[in-house]
């Protein structure tokens, strides 16, 4: 049977200009940049290259790949929702988010391949030797069959067979879910870090991804028309403003979860959970809470979506940027704080907080996770942009 997909038919003409090209190319050379940084980590060793250690193990790459890998779980789920139902406004956004949550989920793996010291080891023997009380188990297991629904119902999209992936893209969703949550665990089920441990990760990770998927296919879905010097079509727009009731919703969400954390670390935590939590508020770690997590991250970006009643598209992607600025800052906050305070504080005079600070080529490989992303999506774009105009399954 002859397969119904043709570059003619997908690929977007008005995109191949000249300054488009040139920005493919700058986020390529700075992913092949990413990619020889963590060779070069491999062989002359992780310790020497990455700003880790024994006491802080993890740092902003595992901080970047949960940005995106939650990120990729919101895109998936909104795609989920819009196909899902007939009608529903999120559809005319869907084919774009399904293409984006492949294109962050690589952008998650580009990071957390190149901090793993062996990660063939962990392809390896994830499969011959599986651990199944394990969450990081099932995180990897998860996400990866995520991975293949999501290709093969872009694929199913790219040949229009709607119902196929429809129900690829529910199987997708699903596991999406499970590994979101079970990437929560891998923080919430660690006794040893305090601030982390309790059951409320999990369900925060899924309200993150939401959010951050939503201000991603909004930003992503502005930039696109911004890069065709064209107007949303009404579909789109309601689109787009359907995402910005989510991402305001979810915003809110966010505070108050955010909040209610730090009440019940105050009122009955762990001491070592307090410490951790005066690093975010007093403490080394404030300037980034307060000004990136917390005002520019969740207050702007509700009140301009609050203040333009989501009908202003520029200032919804200027809301959406925001978030996402702030959710990355989030996310790093989360995973150091949990860890600068040493476990056996108050012995032999331990420090109250042990002080991490990414290396030069941590931060190369974080841009090369970026600029994955963004390399992505200009060339889903040019190669499918016809796709991500039509409105779903029907």
């Amino acid at each position: 049977m002859a397969l119904n997909i043709s570059i003619d038919t997908l690929a977007e003409p008005t995109l191949a200009k000249t300054k488009i090209n040139i920005a493919l190319a700058v986020c390529l050379g700075i992913v092949g940049t990413a990619l020889l940084t963590g060779v070069y980590a491999f062989i002359v060793g992780h310790q020497h290259v990455y700003g880790v250690t024994r006491e802080v193990p993890w740092g902003i790459l595992i901080s970047t790949y949960a940005f995106f890998a939650i990120t990729s779980t919101g895109l998936c789920l909104l795609a989920a929702l819009g196909h899902s139902f007939g009608g529903n406004k999120l559809a005319a956004l869907g084919n774009r988010a399904v293409f984006l949550s492949i294109v962050t989920i690589l952008s998650a793996f580009l990071a957390i391949g190149l901090e793993l010291e062996n990660p063939h080891r962990m392809l390896l023997y994830n499969v011959i030797s599986p651990n199944f009380s394990s969450n990081i188990w099932w995180m990897g297991t998860l996400y990866g069959l995520a991975v293949g629904c999501m290709f093969l119902e872009f694929f199913a999209i790219l040949t229009r067979k709607w119902q196929i992936a429809l129900a690829i893209g529910i199987a997708g969703a699903l596991a999406e879910v499970g590994a979101n949550t079970n990437l929560g665990a891998v923080f919430a089920t660690l006794s040893a870090r305090p601030f982390w441990y309790g059951a409320q990760l999990p369900v925060y990770f899924l309200c993150s991804a939401f959010m951050s998927g939503a201000a991603a296919i909004i930003l992503f879905t502005h930039l696109s028309h911004r890069m065709r010097g064209a107007e949303l079509d009404e579909k789109t727009y309601s689109g787009v403003q359907m995402a910005g009731k989510v991402l305001a919703l979810t915003l809110f969400l966010l505070i108050v979860a955010t909040v209610w954390r730090f009440i019940s670390l105050y009122v009955g935590g762990n001491e070592l959970a307090r410490l951790a939590a005066d690093n975010l508020l007093t403490g080394p770690l404030s300037m980034n809470f307060w000004v990136f997590e917390t005002v520019i991250g969740l207050i702007l970006p509700l009140f301009i979506l609050i203040g333009t009643q989501m009908k202003n598209v520029p200032a919804m992607a200027t809301a959406s940027l925001m978030a996402l600025v702030g959710a990355f800052v989030q996310r790093f906050d989360l995973v150091v704080a949990g860890q600068e305070t040493p476990v056996f504080y108050g012995w032999d005079n331990l420090p109250k907080y042990i002080n991490y600070v990414p290396s030069i080529g941590e931060m190369i490989i974080v841009a090369g996770a970026v600029a994955l992303c963004v390399a992505g999506f200009i060339a889903g774009e040019r190669l499918f942009g016809r796709i991500f105009s039509e409105a779903g399954h029907h």
